[in-house]
């Protein structure tokens, strides 16, 4: 680490990535499967962020309640999405400049997400990102996953950083959750997915944009 740079650790969907319209595709293939409703793609904006498996259940709630088999539903979406994990998703506005930005200034960064660790990787890989992170966490790397403080505690173990030297930076409840769990700052994007405006999150600090991130930084130091 650079003298004087904390270590960053990014969640995935919404901050990151937008992959909201790919998850939505694999949940509504499946619910349709079945002669269920299509979910629009609000409805499942706000179910994001708990996890896969949380992703399912809540939108067989929504469709007219749970399966009989939860389990194989879970793994027919696992194949559902796995197929098509990035035709649709793409990263936010500025992601790959400010993170090329944020590497070239000595930051080390990872990622710590509720998504399955194999896809969250093949989703770096085919968008060009992992080059960027010195660890990535998913969902299932861990005993625990967000908020549980572990999750992100475990993630800054996996490269060598500590909790006094971190920033959380997400969208969410559970991004916000995680770093107070974990005693570590956390900046919220406005963007993104959540089930409650990003004001009433109580993160240190809100921005609107990725490129945002320089600036806000230096802001919390």
């Amino acid at each position: 680490m650079a003298p004087n740079r904390p270590d960053l650790v990014f969640d995935l969907d919404g901050t990151l990535i937008d992959s909201a319209p790919d998850l939505a595709a694999a949940i509504n293939r499946l619910l349709e499967s079945e002669g269920r409703r299509a979910l629009a793609l609000s409805e499942i904006i706000a179910m994001i962020g708990d996890g896969v498996a949380m992703l399912v259940r809540r939108a067989y709630a929504a469709t007219g309640g749970p399966p009989d088999d939860p389990e194989e539903r879970l793994a027919r979406y696992h194949a559902i999405y796995g197929d098509a994990l990035t035709n649709l998703t793409a990263p936010y506005p500025g992601v790959v400049e400010t993170l090329k930005l944020l590497a070239d200034s000595g930051y080390r960064m990872a990622v710590c997400t509720n998504k399955p660790l194999a896809a969250t990787r093949k989703i770096l890989e085919t968008l060009e990102l992992m080059r960027f992170f010195a660890a990535v966490s998913g969902g299932d790397s861990l005993p625990v996953r967000k908020p549980d403080a572990g999750h992100l505690l475990g993630t800054l173990k996996m490269f060598g950083a500590t909790v006094d030297r971190a920033v959380m930076i997400g969208d969410s409840q559970a991004d916000v959750a995680v770093a107070r769990n974990a005693g570590v700052p956390v900046i919220a994007v406005s963007y993104g997915y959540r089930r409650q405006p990003v004001e009433e999150l109580g993160a240190d600090l809100v921005i609107d944009g990725f490129a945002e991130i320089p600036a806000a930084l230096e802001r919390l130091a």
